[in-house]
């Protein structure tokens, strides 16, 4: 039984459960996602893009579309859910990018959520209580500002494997280094990373 559940909570399980039409596995899903979601789209945007629009209302937009357009995802194994997600986030920019051109949207119309207002809205993909989002925007502000102290290689890297989850050789291909070196470069990437957060933990 403790199997069972335990595949029920992986990013396979829910998307199966969300095939199955169990619409309240979307929400443990796209939590599973969030962080390394905005952890890509901040460094996607860029300092220029930064100033203009919120890390958060680029997720929220992404995950509203993923939630419409869940029908046309394709499982293809580990890292492929990441991947879409990052995909519909592309173009989530490209379009806020156009519409800032234009004029500034007020965020509540760019995530039409559920409400009194919006009864028909998608379910919110975030259940967490508003003390809860502050912690959990704390770390994500703290996690950011370490990554901008390493080292540009680092970091690189860092963000194929672990926000990509792209694997040592694909990290390798993409880069245009050996596997060894990626597979060293990610080591003391993490290590220093480690070290960062535990220093700033304990001043």
């Amino acid at each position: 039984m403790a199997i069972i559940e335990s595949v029920a909570t992986t990013s396979f399980g829910l998307i199966e459960r969300i095939r199955r039409g169990e619409r309240d596995a979307f929400t443990p899903l796209f939590e599973k996602y969030r962080a390394r979601l905005a952890v890509w789209i901040h460094y996607r945007l860029g300092p220029q893009m930064r100033a203009q629009v919120e890390v958060d209302d680029i997720v929220q937009e992404t995950l509203l579309r993923a939630f419409k357009e869940f029908g046309q995802f394709t499982y293809r194994g580990p890292g492929s859910f990441m991947r879409w997600l990052s995909m519909i986030s592309e173009h989530v920019i490209i379009d806020d990018a156009r519409r800032h051109n234009r004029a500034k949207r007020h965020a509540n119309a760019m995530v039409p959520l559920r409400s009194e207002s919006q009864p028909g809205g998608a379910d919110p993909a975030d259940s967490k209580t508003p003390s809860r989002l502050l912690a959990a925007k704390e770390d994500l502000r703290r996690l950011l500002q370490r990554l901008d102290d390493l080292p540009r290689q680092y970091r690189e890297v860092l963000l194929l494997a672990k926000v990509e989850g792209l694997a040592t050789q694909e990290i390798a291909e993409r880069l245009g280094k050996s596997r060894q070196a990626v597979a060293l470069l990610l080591h003391r990437g993490l290590r220093q990373l480690r070290q960062t957060l535990q220093s700033g933990d304990h001043p």
